[in-house]
Formats: structure tokens, C-alpha cells, sequence
């Protein structure tokens, strides 16, 4: 699976990143230095974009991206408190595909890693086909990796959707409820989670793999594995 490195020396904003980079669907890991950067560099494997501090402890990060860039072919954004034109131009000299200031939030952060691996063809391998998930609209169905097939409630079926259309992020409970809501008067998250309950295990019985929904406590849901949705094609009657 693509790789995302962060390399960033506050714990807290590196913990944090990973995290959010987790529940958004891609795999990631944070190192605190450059020494620990070029361990992992050095270890066999390569990241697909590496998000990079600028001020590490014990290295320069407009020389660290230079270095990345001459040995290694992954994508980089740097991550700085510099943000003035001269550093931005400074960063992009030594190699990095994205300028990012510390104060962007996680989210634009995931979306400048999702937009450089669509640039570096990496997106296609994070989200590849042995992976794939797909949400039949027209007769309510989730068909599984191995091709198993559940025919869905209806609740099930606008819940799946709900999660298809957010593309790995977070379905806030609220927003859930009220869309499963519409159809009677009485729905809260007592009824949410016990239709996610429910699909839960029917997903797990069916197919033997872990349902790719995940509880975000306190705040939703989200489907965490790739997943698109198609029309069947109406038979002809010709």
C-alpha cells in the first residue's frame, strides 16, 4: 500500500497527522529527525511523499529535501513556519512539490498528499483494484473484494452511500441521522448505531473480511476502504 512519512519533530502535530492521514484511509508513520529520516529511507522501502519540517532538530530541511530528492523518487511537501515568498521559493529549489504552512489544517494537508499522488500515479496504487469495494445503486447491493454480494435495507443502502460519497473522510453523526431520518419521524443515534451494528456483522458473515467501516468516537463514521459506486445497466427488452 502507498506510504505517507511524516518527518516532524512536535509529537503532538506529528501524532496528529498520523492519525488523521489513518482515518482518511492511507497508511502513514512519523519519524522525529533527520537521522530517523534516513533510516527509514535507507531501510529497503520507498514513501510515496514524504511531508517534511523544515526545522529539524539535528538537520536543515531545505538541505534534507535536496538529498531526498537526488536519491529518492517520491513526492515532497514541506511543512514550515517559514512562509514568507523567499522561503517558499527556497523550498521549491530544493526539490519540493508543495509549500505548506504549519498553520494549514490536517485536512488541507491530506488533500495536498492526495493531489501530489495523483500527480506521481501513486493514488491508483493506495486505492488498487484487489482492494476495491463497490456499491450497487441500482439494486442495493455491496459487493465485496472477493465478489461476495449483500443485498442491503434501505437504511443500509443510504448509509453505505452517505460514507461512498465522502471518499474515505468522516460522516459526522449528526449529518447521518438526518438523512436516515427522512424517510420517518422517529430516528437518533440510537437507531444509527444499530443499523451500523447490524451491517456490521451481516458484512462479516458474508464475506469473512473485517467490515471496513470504522467508529470515529465522539464524532462518526467512515468506510475505509476503497470504494466506488456504479448503475447496473437496465436489461433490454429487445
Amino acid at each position: 500500500m502507498t506510504h505517507i512519512l511524516i518527518v516532524e519533530d512536535e509529537p503532538r502535530l506529528r501524532a496528529d497527522l498520523v492519525d488523521f492521514l489513518h482515518l482518511s484511509g492511507l497508511k502513514a508513520s512519523g519519524v522525529a529527525t533527520a537521522r530517523e529520516l534516513r533510516e527509514e529511507l535507507c531501510g529497503g522501502w520507498r514513501p510515496a511523499v514524504v511531508v517534511l519540517d523544515v526545522g529539524l532538530p539535528d538537520g536543515n530541511g531545505f538541505e534534507l529535501a535536496t538529498e531526498i530528492r537526488r536519491d529518492h523518487p517520491c513526492g515532497i511537501i514541506m511543512l514550515t513556519a517559514l512562509g514568507d515568498s523567499d522561503d517558499r521559493i527556497r523550498g521549491f529549489d530544493s526539490g519540493a512539490d508543495i509549500y505548506l504552512v504549519k498553520d494549514s489544517t490536517l485536512r488541507e494537508i491530506e488533500a495536498a498528499i492526495r493531489s501530489l499522488l495523483r500527480r506521481t500515479g501513486d493514488l491508483s496504487t493506495m486505492t488498487g483494484n484487489d482492494d476495491q469495494w463497490t456499491l450497487d445503486s441500482t439494486g442495493w447491493l455491496l459487493i465485496a473484494p472477493s465478489q461476495e454480494t449483500l443485498r442491503l435495507t434501505a437504511a443500509e443502502f443510504t448509509f453505505i452511500k452517505v460514507l461512498c460519497s465522502r471518499s474515505g473522510e468522516v460522516c459526522h453523526r449528526e449529518e447521518l441521522v438526518d438523512i436516515l431520518a427522512r424517510p420517518r419521524s422517529t430516528f437518533d443515534n440510537r437507531h444509527l448505531d444499530a443499523v451500523v451494528s447490524r451491517l456490521r456483522r451481516k458484512i462479516e458473515a458474508r464475506t469473512n473480511l473485517p467490515a471496513p467501516i470504522k467508529v470515529v468516537y465522539g464524532v462518526g463514521y467512515m468506510f475505509t476502504a476503497s470504494i466506488i459506486e456504479r448503475t447496473s445497466p437496465t436489461p433490454s427488452t429487445g
